[in-house]
């Protein structure tokens, strides 16, 4: 075989997940590992560490976490972050950041297949105990909350060793 052909063909290899931040994504790395070198999540992974969450997103799973671009915390009024991060508010952090995940691994293809099932829209049970209802707009995949906020999944099936993220512009809240 040709060396660039195989050089090629390792490079492929490795990319199969799309790169998010900057960074690529391996699939047999877990989510936090993975979400750790994506300079879009640095404050969603700070958020992770700050609930106590790291160990739980490092296990087995499998989970589908929703994955909130550092972009999508900044759209939130100020103060809400720094808000969320302090010690005394941990239950409300781990709240906000378990209605980003849902049990499974649901892709873009179970999902599609669940709002079509669903005559357009499924519900999607989280961790935290909340639904969301996800949609088919245009082609992209929505997301809405509880308070009626509208994520976009921006970039699907960032697959994992313990599950998928799919990469959303807004963050959702129970």
């Amino acid at each position: 075989m040709d060396p660039a052909m195989s050089a090629e063909a390792d490079a492929s290899a490795q990319t199969e997940n799309p790169m998010v931040g900057g960074a690529p994504m391996f699939a047999d790395r877990d989510i936090v590992t993975n979400a750790s070198t994506s300079q879009d999540h640095t404050t969603l992974v700070a958020a992770v560490q700050a609930a106590g969450l790291v160990d739980t997103l490092k296990g087995p799973g499998p989970f589908t976490v929703f994955a909130p671009t550092n972009a999508a915390f900044e759209k939130l009024p100020a103060g809400t972050v720094d808000g969320l991060l302090k010690p005394e508010m941990k239950d409300d952090l781990t709240k906000v950041l378990t209605y980003h995940v849902v049990p499974g691994n649901v892709d873009a293809a179970a999902l599609t297949q669940q709002i079509q099932a669903g005559g357009g829209s499924a519900m999607l049970k989280t961790v935290q105990g909340e639904e969301l209802t996800a949609k088919a707009d245009g082609g992209k995949v929505t997301l809405t909350d509880a308070k009626g906020n509208v994520a976009t999944v921006t970039t699907a099936d960032v697959r994992q060793s313990n599950g998928v993220i799919h990469v959303i512009d807004t963050v959702l809240m129970p």
